[in-house]
């Protein structure tokens, strides 16, 4: 009886401490996290943010995508702002193209002026892309806070992990699938190219081989993105409105002017068909669904076991 009642205890103490990690995980992520904290935490970031964008109304693309190439990596973890060896930043689909680092140590530098050891890169890096986004007529929303910071950096997950602008529907469907997002996310998500630039070597493909292409908008393409040479060449990935956030980017894969092949993916006697056509004259219901997804996006967490602190400085562990 006594070694039942001791084998009872055990699994009961089990549950309870089961319970409290799972609630632990559940309830990590609050708009309010910070409240008592950091105060002035959004306000730094706001202002870190509008002054970029000031500087360069591109740059609010620049750290949407650094918030999207981080989440897809072993979670929204920070694990994209470190630098070394084995860094997110050497991987095939950063190396030479992910840009913006600068103004998250900048606004780094400040969060810690104000709050000392409390605040995490991933943190700043997803307030700084809400704001990045509301700041160029984009929408707002509540941030989920309370993440923290990867000691490693995963540069193979990120070469396996991250969709490529080659990649076919099925493609972009299970991949983010893998992360939990579903298609209508997926989609919604890449109406984030509605703003910023693409290097030339990433669609030059598309606009000299491919045939549900805009046969106007190939040739304006091409003038400055050669068959050879060229490769970083810059085009904008809304040909209508490159920075300014809209639903520009679906009214543009109707026309077939989408810039990257995974892009007209989307928009190709395909199942996102339709709900392509909803964004395209419903910009209301693709900001609800943007920000329905970029929240779902915001919250992947990290693999169990990943060693996690908030670093004093973003480009390296403490």
């Amino acid at each position: 009886m006594a070694t039942f009642s001791s084998r009872s205890t055990t699994l009961i103490t089990l549950a309870v401490v089961l319970a409290v990690l799972s609630g632990a995980a559940e309830a990590q992520l609050s708009p309010n996290f910070y409240a008592t904290s950091c105060p002035n935490l959004a306000t730094i970031v706001r202002q870190g943010m509008a002054a970029a964008v000031q500087r360069e109304p591109r740059m609010a693309a620049s750290i949407l995508r650094l918030f999207f190439h981080d989440c897809f990596v072993n979670g929204c973890d920070g694990s994209l702002l470190l630098d070394g060896t084995n860094s997110e930043k050497a991987a095939g689909p950063n190396a030479n193209s992910a840009r913006g680092f600068e103004v998250i140590d900048a606004i780094k530098t400040q969060v810690e002026a104000s709050c000392r050891a409390t605040v995490s890169c991933a943190d700043i890096l997803a307030l700084a892309t809400r704001d990045g986004v509301n700041l160029v007529g984009g929408p707002t929303w509540s941030v989920p806070l309370g993440r923290r910071d990867s000691r490693a950096a995963f540069q193979s997950l990120a070469n396996a992990n991250l969709p490529g602008p080659g990649s076919s529907l099925a493609t972009l469907i299970r991949m983010f699938g893998n992360q939990g997002l579903n298609a209508r996310d997926m989609t919604a998500l890449s109406g984030a190219h509605t703003i910023g630039r693409s290097q030339c070597r990433f669609f030059r493909s598309r606009i000299y081989t491919e045939t549900n292409i805009n046969g106007t908008f190939a040739t304006q393409r091409q003038q400055t993105c050669p068959r050879s040479g060229g490769d970083t060449n810059l085009a904008p990935l809304d040909v209508t409105t490159a920075d300014a956030f809209d639903n520009a980017y679906y009214t543009n894969l109707l026309q077939q002017r989408g810039l990257f092949h995974s892009d007209q993916e989307l928009f190709n006697g395909g199942s996102q068909d339709a709900l392509v056509r909803t964004y395209s004259t419903n910009p209301v219901q693709f900001n609800a669904d943007f920000v329905t997804a970029m929240i779902k996006m915001g919250n992947i967490m990290p693999a169990a076991g990943t060693t996690t602190e908030v670093r004093l400085n973003c480009r390296r562990p403490n």
